[in-house]
């Protein structure tokens, strides 16, 4: 079947566009605006007259931000590395392995992952502090799992549970221990989910905000939400340095959708078509 799509079409696909995109063309025109054209009637205009950027310049010179973005980095890698692993293991088990309680066990995940922040941070909090673990990167990394890790396993076991059972068999038939089929066999077959997985795992960490203004006080162990919020003036708000701060933060995540864009794809996609 072939149908040409019409005007209606990109009309309503252009109407869309704008409103996903007027946010954020917004707060890059916010950045580039002096101070005097961020107020009064000047605020609503859609193009500046006076194009700076001195608000990135201050970003940069004025606030430890490379301190926050160096923060985020290292917290959310090693969240993504951990939560992969260690959901890798367990989204296999509950997928392939045939044992009591598995579905008791998802369901706990869930639980786990359907829990607000606001109320666990207070005895996570208190945990950390009785064990030293307040303003450091692993007293952050050890909350984030909380919902990390139930996203990654929720997110595996589909992808797990799409590979076909005749490749499981084979490789029993082989001789293959279940370590070894699932190294060597869904392991690689389910690289392109582990990829989405990892992606939508590293942004909800680096996007995270009331556990790491909670747990890590100090300046220099905040994290980029947690830093840009904080942004304060001699006498007002920076919303010029706040937005130059926004766009720079999602460049990092830009540029890794642009390069893993087709994995992801797959990804998503992997199991829509059954054979």
């Amino acid at each position: 079947m072939q149908k040409r799509t019409g005007p209606v079409f990109y009309i309503l696909l252009a109407g869309f566009l704008v409103v996903i995109m007027f946010p954020f063309f917004w707060q890059f025109i916010a950045s580039i605006k002096p101070p005097s054209e961020l107020f009064g009637e000047k605020a609503f205009h859609f193009i500046t007259q006076n194009p700076s950027l001195e608000n990135y310049e201050r970003v940069f010179t004025q606030r430890p931000f490379l301190t926050y973005m160096w923060n985020s980095m290292v917290v959310s890698t090693l969240t993504t590395l951990y939560c992969i692993v260690v959901a890798s293991f367990a989204a296999f088990a509950i997928a392939r392995l045939n044992f009591k309680g598995k579905t008791f066990i998802l369901g706990i995940v869930l639980a786990v992952s359907m829990f607000p922040q606001i109320a666990t941070i207070a005895p996570i909090f208190m945990f950390l502090q009785s064990v030293d673990l307040t303003n450091s990167y692993l007293g952050l990394i050890i909350p984030y799992t909380t919902f990390a890790l139930p996203l990654a396993i929720w997110n595996l076991t589909t992808f797990y549970r799409k590979i076909p059972s005749d490749l499981e068999e084979a490789a029993k038939i082989d001789g293959a221990s279940v370590m070894q089929t699932f190294r060597k066999v869904f392991l690689p077959l389910a690289m392109p989910g582990t990829f989405t997985t990892a992606i939508l795992v590293f942004i909800a960490a680096w996007n995270e905000f009331l556990f790491s203004l909670t747990i890590n006080t100090e300046e220099n162990l905040k994290t980029v939400p947690v830093g840009i919020a904080l942004f304060q003036g001699q006498y007002t708000i920076p919303w010029g340095e706040i937005a130059a701060a926004s766009v720079i933060v999602t460049i990092p995540l830009v540029i890794m959708v642009l390069i893993f864009q087709r994995r992801i794809i797959s990804g998503i996609t992997a199991g829509a078509v059954k054979e």
